[in-house]
């Protein structure tokens, strides 16, 4: 069924002439990670910078600090300890984050959620290995119905032939790995189609919206709230949307994305409901 869509369209034949590969919507914020410093001790201190930020940062997000405490002594596994400058950098990280606030004498106290920055995407990711992760997910979903509708009506106005074949490529790789839905596979072409999607409205707010919708789907992949098969009415809405914005169709690709947006939000009800 999905094949015969792309193939009325020409979404096929567009796929094979054109294989360049939107690079704006392939980047991830894990990009910066891989530049470390090199050298054996500069490895070692960014290894303790990652570990002691994942350790404070998550313990603040799960709520194991509560607003106004302070943050704990750090507790690495083995005879690691961070130094002075390791320490002040991630506290630094935490602050532009929003979650804790530094001051003389006080040192760093964790914020309440609402000082948070609840968008940055390593935020996100925290949320999501909390206690309180399907609340969390329910409420990316409800931002993501606020956006990716409207994003694919602009779309249809504004898209590229690039940013088309892009959505097309993802689209049919998702077909292709749909038997894997849980997979890495699966979640790359999912990640590229709304990330393409975003850009392809031609509104900066919007496309600024990727690494959202980026840490959203792969919170739902780690976390095991992806079936393992993919529902292939769903995976029928994706191609044609992408075939509604060849259109020109803003109407109708806005009704289709919102459909896809609700079966996601109500398939990790279902998923978080046979998990309990």
């Amino acid at each position: 069924m999905e094949y015969a869509i792309l193939l009325r369209t020409g979404v096929l034949n567009m796929y094979a002439i054109t294989n360049r590969t939107c690079n704006t919507c392939l980047m991830t914020s894990a990009t910066s990670l891989i530049t470390a410093a090199s050298g054996t001790a500069a490895a070692n201190e960014l290894s303790l910078h990652d570990r002691l930020l994942d350790e404070w940062g998550m313990a603040v997000v799960s709520g194991d600090v509560s607003a106004g405490e302070r943050l704990p002594e750090p507790n690495m596994d083995g005879d690691a300890t961070p130094s002075r400058t390791v320490t002040r950098e991630v506290t630094r990280v935490l602050e532009s984050m929003g979650l804790v606030s530094v001051k003389r004498k006080a040192g760093a106290t964790a914020n309440p959620v609402e000082q948070w920055n609840i968008l940055d995407p390593q935020v996100i990711q925290w949320r999501l290995r909390g206690p309180h992760r399907i609340s969390a997910l329910h409420e990316l979903s409800q931002l993501r119905a606020a956006v990716e509708p409207a994003a694919a009506r602009l779309a249809a106005s504004h898209a590229t032939a690039e940013h088309w074949a892009a959505l097309t490529r993802a689209a049919i790789d998702m077909v292709a790995h749909s038997d894997h839905a849980d997979e890495a596979e699966y979640l790359e072409a999912d990640i590229l189609f709304h990330r393409t999607l975003l850009e392809a409205s031609g509104n900066l707010m919007f496309a600024a919206l990727g690494d959202v919708i980026a840490s959203t789907l792969t919170g739902r992949t780690h976390h095991e709230l992806m079936p393992k098969v993919a529902d292939q009415t769903a995976l029928s809405w994706h191609t044609e949307v992408a075939a509604l914005i060849r259109k020109g169709d803003g109407s109708a690709a806005e009704a289709t994305m919102r459909q896809i947006v609700s079966e996601s939000d109500q398939a990790i009800s279902h998923i978080a409901g046979d998990q309990r």
